[in-house]
């Protein structure tokens, strides 16, 4: 008996693309603008707000300056929309949208399927659908893809295809762009996978690597943020026998280095979209297999507490210092979750201010990037105004500096201090002169 060969179904060309970026954030809108030097690019998000504000020019995640938004704009290869019918002609999806978790950390799929719905409503045969999101392996296959059939109509790997292409961006990082960083690839047949190397690798300076598979590439992409958060987790908990010993970790750290294969990281806050939620996926995965990753959820809970650990820190100090901490006046400087990026998403500085509130209510937060109406919405904090140059029009028992943000370098933390002898500063980022601090991480 023979069997027939299914017919071969031809993919996208390489010269006839048209891309659209589902999600236009962190990821989606670098990476529509990377795409666009070289391919007739649609960038398009549910926000009309966020689609306003980039075709005015302007980025307020501040990863894409001014001119080179104005530039991607008038080269007239880049259409920024909220509207579902500018999609329509497009062939090669990417969908760069959150994966956020719920309550009690458990993960939330429904922005990733609900964006799949709306890439299977303008799907048609011979498109290809990558996804950048960060996930645990399987969900590409296992969760969207159905999703895709069902409401396309097509099916997987004959009417359409699929990849996996994990982002990489690391937001207020102007060295590390997404044109630069090596990407990973892959695609749900070996033709397919690539063409999705070779689209990524013609914007890409520093090219790509090409998984074996889907699940690969997922998997690669979550170990990476897990290692991140188990490293951090591990010189946070040396930080605390440290301090408890009299050490300074700075000191430590510096000797320890002087040996070739020492893996040197600082401790710190771990916040953001990426680190403090990513592991979660991975937890749950591994749950779902009887495994207790019990590495991933005790470095979750170390990280988790660093907040409440730094303002009894600050807290021990005031008292050592005969400072009445009860009605304290208290600047913590900085307030989103990283240096030199406005997103505030996940910080753990309103772990600092949670605690300290349970003694004193005057508690000034500044921040030059954080959007303060963004703060106030979320968060409920009031951020007070911060002049360059000048600092603020008040004094404090205590300066806190949580985020290192390029407006605070050489700052005279020490002149924002009632009593500049007598007064604590504290350090969670460890970039301050030594002399200038009493206490840091």
């Amino acid at each position: 008996m023979t069997h027939k060969k299914a017919p071969v179904r031809s993919i996208p060309d390489l010269d006839n693309l048209k891309i659209c970026i589902i999600g236009l954030g962190y990821v989606g809108f670098p990476l529509a603008r990377l795409f666009a030097t070289k391919y007739p690019t649609v960038g398009f998000d549910i926000n009309p707000q966020r689609v306003g504000e980039l075709n005015e020019g302007h980025d307020s995640r501040l990863e894409i300056p001014d001119g080179l938004v104005a530039e991607a704009l008038t080269r007239n290869n880049l259409l920024l929309t909220s509207d579902i019918a500018d999609m329509v002609d497009c062939n090669f999806y990417v969908v760069a949208v959150p994966t956020p978790v719920r309550e009690k950390n458990v993960p939330d799929l429904k922005p990733l399927l609900g964006a799949s719905e709306l890439v299977g409503k303008v799907l048609s045969e011979r498109n290809v659908v990558v996804y950048e999101s960060t996930v645990y392996p399987g969900v590409t296959e296992e969760m969207c893809v159905p999703v895709l059939e069902r409401v396309s109509g097509l099916r997987f790997n004959e009417g359409f295809y699929c990849g996996y292409s994990p982002e990489r961006v690391n937001p207020g990082d102007r060295l590390h762009t997404v044109e630069t960083i090596r990407k990973v690839t892959s695609g749900s047949t070996p033709e397919v996978a690539d063409l999705i190397d070779k689209v990524y690798g013609s914007v890409l300076i520093n090219g790509t690597f090409k998984a074996s598979s889907i699940k690969v590439a997922e998997a690669s992409k979550i170990i990476e943020n897990c290692q991140r958060d188990v490293n951090i987790a591990f010189f946070n908990e040396i930080a605390k026998i440290l301090h408890a010993i009299g050490l300074d970790t700075e000191e430590v750290t510096e000797a320890a280095a002087s040996k070739w294969n020492f893996i040197r990281m600082k401790p710190g806050l771990v916040g953001g979209h990426c680190i403090s939620v990513d592991p979660y996926y991975l937890i749950q995965k591994a749950r779902e297999h009887d495994i207790n990753p019990e590495l991933l959820v005790s470095a979750r809970a170390t990280n988790e507490n660093m907040g409440e650990y730094v303002a009894r820190q600050v807290i021990d100090l005031m008292n050592r210092r005969g400072i009445m901490v009860k009605d304290a006046d208290v600047l913590i400087l900085g307030f989103t979750f990283k240096e030199n990026c406005p997103d505030t998403r996940n910080t753990k500085v309103v772990e600092i201010r949670d605690v300290l509130k349970e003694y004193t209510s005057n508690i000034d937060v500044v921040d030059p990037l954080a959007d303060a109406r963004d703060v106030a919405d979320v968060y409920g904090i009031g951020l007070k105004k911060w002049t360059a140059g000048a600092g603020t029009d008040k004094k404090y028992d205590a300066v806190i500096l949580a985020v290192a943000h390029r407006e605070f370098t050489g700052l005279d933390v020490r002149g924002l201090l009632k009593d500049s002898a007598r007064g604590v500063v504290y350090d969670v980022k460890g970039v301050l002169p030594r002399e200038q601090v009493d206490g840091r991480l």
